[in-house]
């Protein structure tokens, strides 16, 4: 009698901070892609001092020693998908475009810029990082104040939100899943909450209920993108992975864990 073939999770690399809460960051995503079935391997690029309550401080990871660390997972694991979420530097985000060169694997990345807690800087100069990565990523998954910051155009309606997002997705020739969840009505429509994937084929609105107050969900980013890297791993075009990440997503923003006495989190 054969033995049946056990089928290996495919792995998916993850490029993040570290929030010492694991409500976001590299903790977060690792929950996220295993919970999805596939491995989670990676790396840290920047440390961050903050709890459920918000971030009062970051500092990111030497570059060399980075770009060190994925050359040489690179050249031993093959990857299925990649996740990129907070930089801490533009020359940590070239160090990750070089070894990106060493993978053809799918790269969704979270564009963050600030925290949804506190006032810090997260990135010390976005435009050289996105020059840097841009030609390796398959989505970008800005929220509509990163839109805002990565095209310059303020975003406060449906009809703002899908003219950048097409914009920025032109210019640097990626797809773009702007994300409707933070801006409550503006680009709801009131009960629902539409996220907009905008691509070489047009614009696809991905609608789900809105839950009352989940705006205030800690790290629905970071799992939103993980989601979307681990069914892209599992072989999921584009427009499924982001459908069933949006899913997986709402139904962790109707029952979050509550670690702390501050914001509840995804995860």
């Amino acid at each position: 009698m054969t033995t049946p073939a056990i089928q290996r999770a495919p792995d998916v690399l993850i490029c993040a901070g570290l929030d010492p809460s694991g409500g976001a960051g590299l903790i977060a995503d690792v929950r996220v892609i295993a919970a999805l079935g596939c491995r989670p391997v990676g790396v840290v690029t920047a440390l961050t001092v903050q709890n459920t309550t918000g971030v009062i401080d970051s500092e990111p990871l030497g570059a060399d020693r980075v770009r060190e660390q994925l050359e040489f997972l690179l050249s031993d694991v093959e990857v299925r998908a990649v996740k990129i979420g907070m930089i801490g530097s533009a020359a940590v985000a070239e160090a990750i475009a070089a070894a990106l060169a060493l993978t053809a694997a799918p790269v969704v990345w979270d564009p963050i810029v600030q925290p949804s807690l506190g006032q810090v800087e997260l990135i010390d100069q976005l435009v050289r990082a996105v020059v840097a990565l841009a030609p390796h990523v398959t989505l970008l998954t800005p929220n509509a104040p990163e839109l805002a910051v990565l095209t310059g155009a303020p975003i406060s309606s449906l009809d703002d939100a899908r003219a950048a997002g097409a914009a920025l997705a032109g210019r640097l020739r990626t797809a773009v899943l702007v994300k409707g969840g933070h801006l409550g009505g503006h680009l709801g429509g009131g009960d629902e909450s539409i996220d907009l994937l905008c691509h070489a084929g047009g614009i696809e609105p991905l609608a789900l209920p809105r839950t009352p107050g989940g705006e205030h969900v800690h790290g629905t980013g970071c799992a939103l993108a993980s989601a979307i890297a681990a069914e892209l791993a599992r072989g999921a075009a584009l427009i499924d992975a982001c459908r069933a990440a949006k899913a997986f997503v709402a139904a962790r923003i109707a029952s979050p864990a509550r670690p702390g006495r501050g914001a509840p989190a995804i995860v």
